[in-house]
């Protein structure tokens, strides 16, 4: 590289480190309403320009593939132009050929760049959540957006949902580490552009932002990412309407009037069915999937295969190609009477079938869209084998197809809230929403009862998220800082240099890894021997630049222990730079310095709690609301000098106590004292004295 160009790339790289500082600074010292504002804006714009980007590349794909090659007009629901199928396929033989041909040139791209955007993408994004919410790589981005396109848009039986997640999840992770967002806000950065980014897509901002919450458990919501997913939601959708339009995906379905008790009964088979099939829906996924990984073939030739069986099926049924949005707007109306009662009936197992072929295999697409055709038949099935005979089901059959959508898939994803506020704003109704209370919630009991879901990557509570686990589990941690902690960093390696002189100083200093710094000591990122080594043994060059790995999260000093454990353990490194408010690196921290500190800790406090002398013990104390203790600061109440308040909780927080933290009703004080003086708190906290 020429030294002129060589000297801009390193003013632009310092200019982009400045402004990690500044932004980063302004973001510890702003309010929680400032900062969601600016982050929650900035992942919606990015998670509304890559929707936009992901659906034209997938209409791209499909009038190339489908149209042009296969000569098949796909059909498309009302806000896409309302088109309806070709009749016939011009040319039959090019279907499975072009459907294998797409899923090749996928699963190549995958295998080749970015294994992790296998699969259908929500539970990647739901795994980076939990787990490493900054690890996310750019590539895995544009490379599920090609590969995506490619599957889906020659045939594949895939959603757009799960991409558009997985990409949104994507921006939000580099966001996180750009800004050097810490533990808790980088969840919820990439959680609210999981919702934010589907939601968008589909025109439905408040079940996106309420997907964002509801979709990484079980039996649990992630409260603290409302707001900011609210926020990212409405950008996002206005990004993306500004493009694309704005109305429902579906159009505006008529109103449903329900005028008798008797008919909820119908919508109640409806939910079971809506139940038993989302069941086999997962079950036959993952049963395709778990077939697919014990072929003893290359994992980029498995998708082929299925590319092409799915293409065969589609022969004989193309409602099974593509996503299928176009036929679910075929069955809100009179045109679900114009396709064959063995199609209507067959048609939620042969996409049941279809999408384990085409996502299942490793191809790359969504499980959200096949989810809603799924339900969207199970609830035509009923209502053309009922209409006939039961003159009270009505003549339409809107109200059945999209209940059956929000009971299917709402119960499998164990989202049943945000898919039935998702489903009403793709059909612009709200009118439903008695008889799909009585469906989904039939529906989820029968899920619940197999404690199954769609998305084997979501965590059963919060209890079991790592992250507040640890603020549950380890209070003491909230009490040490990062600074008081660290230990001094044994190898720190400085811009310029070349990997032979690295790898020398890392040897010398016994390290497998050391943090990288800039000429003005500002951090930049780790790099491993491990990369070194590599490196070396392919003599590509003394460049070391692309070998830095900017994913390792920095430490700043004032943070305390938890979210140092938090970072730790979810993400793949066991240690950390901790840097000052320039960035500078000022030491190390480890797990096992954490562990030594934690020791220390409670060795203090044990020595403490026996200088109290007499008996001493541990006790729960909770404050009732006339106790004297409410509303007034740790430091200025009457509790006995013999006892020490360790941890405060409240709600589902676990609050560190100062002098200054104010006792509210209902707190439970754990405390550490005499029996005497224990009891002497206990009847203050439960009355007046």
């Amino acid at each position: 590289m020429p030294l002129s160009d060589l000297a801009g790339t390193r003013r632009w790289q310092r200019r982009m480190r400045s402004a990690q500082v500044r932004i980063g600074r302004w973001l510890a010292s702003a309010t929680y309403t400032q900062k969601w504002l600016v982050l929650g804006t900035v992942v919606g714009i990015i998670a509304g320009l890559g929707a936009v980007v992901f659906y034209e590349a997938l209409r791209l794909a499909t009038y190339v593939f489908l149209q042009v090659l296969a000569g098949y007009t796909v059909p498309l629901p009302t806000s896409e132009g309302g088109r309806a199928a070709s009749s016939s396929f011009a040319r039959p033989w090019a279907i499975p050929l072009i459907a294998c041909v797409g899923a090749l040139a996928g699963a190549v791209l995958v295998f080749a760049v970015a294994p992790e955007a296998e699969g259908h993408g929500t539970d990647a994004a739901i795994a980076a959540v939990h787990h490493n919410p900054r690890g996310v790589r750019l590539r895995t981005v544009f490379v599920k957006i090609v590969a995506s396109a490619l599957t889906i848009g020659s045939g594949g039986s895939g959603g757009r949902e799960g991409p558009t997640g997985q990409i949104s999840a994507g921006f939000g992770s580099f966001l996180a580490r750009f800004l050097d967002l810490s533990p808790s806000d980088a969840r919820i950065t990439v959680a609210s552009g999981i919702g934010s980014g589907i939601g968008a897509i589909f025109g439905a901002p408040l079940g996106g932002a309420v997907l964002a919450t509801e979709i990484l458990y079980r039996d649990d919501f992630e409260v603290e990412a409302l707001l900011p997913s609210f926020i990212a939601s409405i950008v996002g959708y206005a990004v993306w309407g500004s493009f694309e339009g704005f109305g429902p995906l579906f159009g505006y379905v008529g109103n449903y009037h329900l005028t008798s008790a008797v008919q909820l009964g119908w919508f109640g088979i409806i939910g079971i069915l809506g139940g038993l099939v989302g069941l086999l829906y997962a079950k036959s996924f993952y049963g395709m999937a778990a077939f697919f990984s014990r072929l003893t073939i290359p994992r980029w030739f498995r998708p082929a295969i299925g590319g092409l069986i799915v293409g065969c099926i589609g022969l004989a049924i193309p409602e099974v190609l593509g996503t299928g949005y176009g036929w679910i707007q075929a069955g809100l109306g009179a045109q679900l009477l114009h396709i064959p009662l063995w199609i209507v009936l067959i048609l939620p197992f042969a996409r049941i079938a279809t999408t384990g072929l085409s996502i299942g295999s490793g191809g790359s697409g969504g499980i959200f869209g096949p989810g809603m055709v799924i339900g969207a038949f199970v609830g035509a099935a009923v209502w053309r084998l009922l209409e006939p005979v039961v003159p009270s089901l009505g003549h339409d059959p809107a109200p059945y197809v999209i209940v059956g959508m929000m009971a299917c898939f709402g119960s499998i994803s164990r989202a049943p809230l945000a898919v039935m506020l998702m489903v009403a704003e793709m059909t612009g109704t709200l009118s439903l929403i008695v008889p799909a209370m009585l469906a989904v919630g039939l529906a989820t009991l029968i899920v619940r009862r197999n404690d199954d879901t769609i998305y084997r990557n979501q965590l059963r509570s919060r209890a079991e998220s790592p992250a507040h686990r640890i603020l549950t589990g380890l209070p003491l941690l909230a009490m040490v800082t990062a600074s008081q902690a660290m230990a001094p960093a044994r190898c720190v390696l400085v811009e310029p240099g070349d990997s032979a002189t690295f790898l020398t100083q890392m040897e010398q200093g016994e390290v497998s890894a050391a943090p990288l710094v800039d000429p003005q000591g500002h951090y930049v990122g780790v790099v491993t021997m491990q990369a070194l080594q590599k490196e070396a043994a392919a003599a590509s060059g003394p460049d070391v630049e692309g070998l830095v790995d900017t994913t390792f999260a920095p430490i700043h000093e004032s943070v305390h222990l938890d979210v140092v454990l938090e970072t730790l353990t979810s993400t793949p490194q066991t240690w950390a730079a901790v840097i000052d408010d320039e960035r500078r690196v000022v030491g190390t921290i480890a797990i096992s310095d954490i562990v030594r500190n934690y020791r220390r800790t409670m060795q203090s406090n044990l020595r403490r709690v026996a200088e109290l002398g007499g008996s001493t013990g541990i006790s729960e104390i909770t404050v009732t609301s006339n106790s004297p203790l409410v509303d007034v600061a740790l430091r200025s109440t009457s509790i006995p000098r013999g006892t020490l308040i360790t941890a405060i909780e409240r709600g589902r927080d676990v609050i560190r106590p100062t002098g200054a933290t104010v006792i509210k009703s209902g707190d439970r004080l754990m405390a550490l004292g005499g029996s005497d003086d224990l009891d002497l708190l206990g009847r203050l906290a439960s009355s007046k004295q």
